[in-house]
């Protein structure tokens, strides 16, 4: 075999194991989504879309190789940082949400208690 037919094989067998990789990642994503909508808890479809995220930013970076488009992996980027922040104000909003209802529960105790006695 010459060297031009290794590099031809070779770029064969990566295409390949790149597309591989998309598969899987698909099933995984799909995966994700049914943890996403099934919960049980709120921060269970958190970390489920944080999972997400993080992997349709690989499956765009694979595409990026595969197709050799370099425009690819500024929107990959672009993806990823918009899905951090999505996920960080997600928290945010559930840990204030919770902290809400906590001291919500505390002053309706504390008003149930004071009407005792």
């Amino acid at each position: 075999m010459t060297a031009a037919e290794n590099m031809t094989m070779l770029e064969g067998c990566s295409r390949t194991f790149l597309i591989g990789a998309l598969l899987l990642l698909i099933v995984l994503v799909l995966l994700s989504l049914i943890r996403a909508v099934r919960g049980p808890s709120v921060a269970d479809r958190i970390v489920a879309i944080n999972m997400i995220n993080t992997m349709v930013t690989v499956i765009i970076a694979i595409m990026a190789v595969i197709l050799q488009e370099g425009y690819l992996m500024d929107i990959c980027l672009i993806y990823a940082m918009i899905g951090f922040l999505a996920v960080v104000v997600l928290t945010k909003v559930y840990t204030d949400s919770r902290a809400t209802g906590k001291d919500s529960k505390k002053k309706d105790a504390e008003k149930g208690s004071g009407e005792h006695a």
